[in-house]
């Protein structure tokens, strides 16, 4: 993944995955974090997607993935956050502190959706 459409699209997926997982848990503290995560990660990657089409113009068509088969959420959240911390890089030049604030809070709520699900879960 190296392109904005590329990253807000891992962003969708990830959104996608928690929102699943959160409706077929028999777990109260789990249902409340992944509805917190997915509540927060759509709003962070629309911040990050408008504040990225301010400085470089539009981005495109979001690119629209498929997760793996996964029965672990904790294990799926993991990958996504190595992958998103990967390319931050690539995705926005290191320079451009704005963009990459933007990265850090999403960053910021992946930890704290894994801290919730590792140990208040």
């Amino acid at each position: 993944m190296k392109s904005a459409a590329d990253f807000v699209g891992t962003l969708f997926l990830a959104r996608d995955v928690a929102h699943s997982v959160h409706l077929n848990t028999r777990s109260f503290s789990k249902h409340m974090a992944l509805n917190i995560f997915y509540d927060r990660i759509i709003d962070a990657a629309d911040d990050f997607a408008e504040a990225y089409q301010g400085r470089h113009g539009l981005i495109g068509p979001i690119s629209l993935m498929s997760a793996k088969k996964t029965t672990n959420i904790i294990e799926f959240l993991q990958d996504s956050l190595q992958e998103i911390e990967s390319c931050r890089y690539d995705v926005v030049d290191k320079t451009d502190m704005s963009l990459q604030q933007l990265i850090d809070n999403i960053i910021e709520i992946y930890l704290r959706t894994l801290y919730k699900l590792r140990f208040l879960a």
